[in-house]
Order: structure tokens, then sequence, then C-alpha cells
């Protein structure tokens, strides 16, 4: 026993060695996440261990979902015949002004199996009063399905409307479903379901703890929120569901952000992705229906991808449309996100922009919600402010947007932050939209934001206090696990 005490610091600084060697040899990790791990390991050992086995399983090796060989085989078919027509240039284009983003389309298409659809209607939402009233209105219209999403819900004055709303439509016969982060909605109680489940709807988390006070994944979380009615109207962006996303938490004040309500094809791809996370999350899988995904009747001309992408994939879908869209841009990108932690191809791309005469503005929150990654973020201001470009900070209330416009043609409203977690972590899904209209009226939604942010210049960036320095240093080295 004696022998056990005097040796226990070696004993655990060998474990440590061999733990980072599995992580610099075995995982095949990025390097700036393999060295951010190491620091754990071996600067904080024993707790190092217990940290990195609840947040550094890679699910990149995982096969998470599941598809029968037939339906496999009809969306192999569907996306190797949009290939060749881009191929053959044989794609006629309904906004004319779209056809120097080919291969961006392609390139979503290729890796992300994200389907290009022309016949969507598109509107936006950039006050969550406004957004729920439509979800609701559109949920007590519903006929056959009722298909939610969210990361964070909560049983407020909201989340009771939105559930009373849903019972109604269960109560009526209509199906319901309703899938939720477990890690998001940690703190929401399974009464807040009772009455939807009673009413013949059906509720599921994701990746739940099967060890109580132990999740073994809760470093993946899945940060969609999506809403599908009918499989002919679809919700997609920024807004969870609880009341301080209509502005009403007093430290926080107005909530901005932004969501899209759609109509068209694009609807169809959300519903894909929905039933794959639910077929993945729930022990009762939905069967294969053709009813979800029902012939569309659309007077829609905006074309529109649905990118999503997750840690069970390396590809890094929707970080790879951020880049293509950043190179892409001739006159400016405006990019609205509440974390700014980009890695080294992001900055770049952004960086090469601004040194290149685009102009470059990027928007972020004056006042952060989670302090750590807010001064990593900040960490990483001063290499836009170096290349030319402009940082605003927004001061009406917090920014929780998560939007990209380039030159007016393009853009992109998701879920996904400017972040490695969003890329790299979490289960995300953007709406790439390719329309001069679209993108035109999210440039003046963000000119109009503008009004409401003081600008940080590179005279105000460099008078940060020594403090502040030290702690963007310190958290920009954790940045890749934040």
């Amino acid at each position: 026993m004696l022998w056990w005490y005097e040796h226990f610091t070696t004993v655990v600084l060998l474990f440590n060695l061999v733990l980072a060697a599995a992580v610099i040899f075995l995982e095949r990790r990025n390097v700036g996440v393999t060295w951010a791990w190491l620091m754990v390991l071996l600067f904080i050992p024993v707790i190092g261990f217990i940290v990195y086995l609840v947040f550094g399983q890679n699910l990149s090796k995982v096969k998470l979902y599941k598809i029968s060989r037939e339906t496999s085989q009809v969306i192999k078919a569907i996306i190797e015949g949009q290939r060749r027509a881009y191929m053959h240039n044989d794609i006629q284009f309904h906004d004319p002004a779209m056809v120097p983003y080919s291969n961006l389309i392609y390139m979503n298409l290729s890796s992300g199996f994200a389907l290009y659809t022309q016949d969507n209607e598109v509107e936006i939402y950039t006050d969550g009063h406004d957004k729920f009233d439509a979800l609701i209105r559109d949920i007590a219209g519903a006929k056959l399905h009722i298909h939610l999403m969210y990361y964070i819900v909560k049983d407020d004055a909201i989340g009771k409307r939105l559930m009373a709303a849903l019972v109604e439509r269960a109560r009526a016969g209509v199906e319901v479903r309703f899938l939720y982060d477990h890690i998001g909605s940690s703190r929401l109680r399974s009464a807040y379901f009772a009455d939807l489940i009673q009413a013949g709807g059906h509720v599921a988390s994701f990746f739940p703890s099967k060890i109580p006070y132990l999740n073994f994944r809760v470093n993946y979380r899945n940060h969609r929120k999506l809403a599908i009615i009918d499989g002919a109207v679809g919700y997609i962006g920024g807004f969870n569901i609880g009341d301080e996303y209509l502005g009403l938490d007093k430290r926080f004040g107005y909530w901005r952000d932004t969501h899209l309500r759609l109509r068209g094809s694009s609807v169809l791809q959300m519903q894909a992705q929905f039933l794959l996370d639910w077929n993945l999350a729930s022990v009762t899988a939905i069967p294969e229906n053709p009813g979800y995904f029902p012939v569309i009747e659309s007077d829609g001309q905006v074309g529109v991808q649905i990118v999503s992408s997750g840690p069970n994939n390396t590809a890094e879908q929707i970080k790879n449309a951020y880049i293509k869209m950043i190179h892409s841009a001739k006159e400016y990108i405006y990019i609205q996100t509440p974390y700014f932690i980009p890695d080294e191809s992001v900055l770049t791309a952004i960086r090469l922009a601004a040194l290149s005469g685009v102009e470059v503005v990027l928007m972020l929150p004056a006042v952060p919600d989670h302090k750590m990654v807010y001064w990593a973020s900040y960490s990483y201001l001063g290499d836009v402010l170096d290349a030319g470009g402009r940082c605003m900070l927004y001061t009406k209330g917090f920014l929780h947007a998560k939007t990209i416009v380039v030159d007016g043609k393009i853009a992109s409203v998701g879920t996904a932050n400017v972040d490695i977690r969003s890329f790299k972590l979490n289960f995300e899904a953007n709406a790439i939209i390719y329309d001069s209209g679209a993108a035109g009226r999210l440039k003046l939604i963000f000119e109009q934001d503008m009004t409401d942010c003081r600008e940080l210049t590179p005279e105000d960036y460099a008078a940060r206090s020594r403090l502040q320095r030290f702690r963007e240093s310190f958290t920009r080295l954790l940045s890749p696990i934040l």
C-alpha cells in the first residue's frame, strides 16, 4: 500500500502520457484540437482524463444514421442526376444572377447531399413574437403531422402557449412529434410533455444521459431548430423556445435573432433531416411513408439548399459552405454571429477577403452570455481588424442571429455559429439562399442593425487592459474545445 502512495504521481503521469499518445497517434484529430486536449491532459492530471472521457469522444468513426438500402439508392440516384445536370450546365436558374454560384451549389450537393430547389417562398423573421405567432398559426392549421426539433425548450409562457397548440392538434388526430436536445433542455421537466403524450403525441430527447448526472455524449449537441408542418411549411433559424427569445429576460433585454419560414421543396429536405434525427433519438422509429414527402405546390421562385452537418461526419459541410461563400464575394460580406471562434481556414478566408478590398463587416453582441466564449471570440477580432475588416458590437440587446450575406445575392440563415463548436461538435442545419430579392432583404436588415451598434475600432481594440488580453490569450488556447 505504501508503494502505491509513493508512486501515485508517477503512475498518473505515465497514464496521462499514454492517453496523450493515443490522442496524437490514434484519434487523427485536427492539430488545434489535439493541442488543446494535450494541455488539458498534461496540466490537469486525473481530472483532465475524466474531462476527456466526457467531452473528447470522436463520433466521426461511428455510423449513427441508418437508412434502408432502397431509400439510400433513391437518394443517391436523385443526387447523381442533379450533379450530372450541373456538370453539363443543364440547370436553368430562375435568377440569372445565381449562375456564378453553380460551384457552391455543386459542392453542397456533392459533400452534403443538399439538393438545390427553386420553388421556394421565403419569409424572414427577426422578432420572436412574429416568429412564434406565425409558427403557432401554422400548427393550428396542421392536418397531417407536426414535427418539431429544438435545442432549448423552456416551460414558461411561450413554452406553454406552444404546447397548448400542439396538444389541441394531437387531440384532433394530427401526428405530433417533439424532439429536444437533452443537454440544451436539461432543466426541462418531463411533466411539460405529459398532456401531449396523453393526447397521443410523441416525444424524444437527443443523446440523453443513460447514467444519472453522467453523459458521455454531453459534448455533442443537437443544435438544430426545425419545425415542419404537413411536409409543406418549414421553419429554420436561431430562435429556441423560451420567453427570453421574446425579449422578456431582464439580463439580455431585446433578443435579436433571424429565422426563416419556408414553403417549397426545401421543406422536404428539412423533413428528411428530422426523420433521421428522430430515428436516432427515439426507440420508436418513424416508418418510411411517402405521406411525409407530399407533392409540393408552390409559386415560389427562390433557390434554396438545406445544408446539414454534425460530428458524425468529418466533411464539415456548413463550414465549407461558409468558406466558399466568403471566397465568392466581390463587394461585401456581412456576418452576424453571437460567437466568433473560427478555425484557421475560416479566419484565413475572412482575412483574404478583407485584404483583397472586399468590405467585411462582422457583427457580434456587445454583452456576452458565455464569458469564456466571449473572451475567445474577442481574441480573433484583432485578426479581422488588422486585415481591414470592421467589427460592430450590437448594443440594443442580445444578438443571436447566425446570418451571412454576400453581395446581396446569396445568404445563409440557420443554426450554425461561426465557431469551431458549430463546425465540428454540434448537429446543425442552415438554409443557403440563392436569390437577389431575399439576400437583398437580409442586407437591409443587417444595415438597420448597424444603427444599433457601436463600432470596435483598431484604436479601441489596442486599448484593451492587460487582464482582458490575458483572458483572451488563455481562452484562445482552449477555443477548439469550448
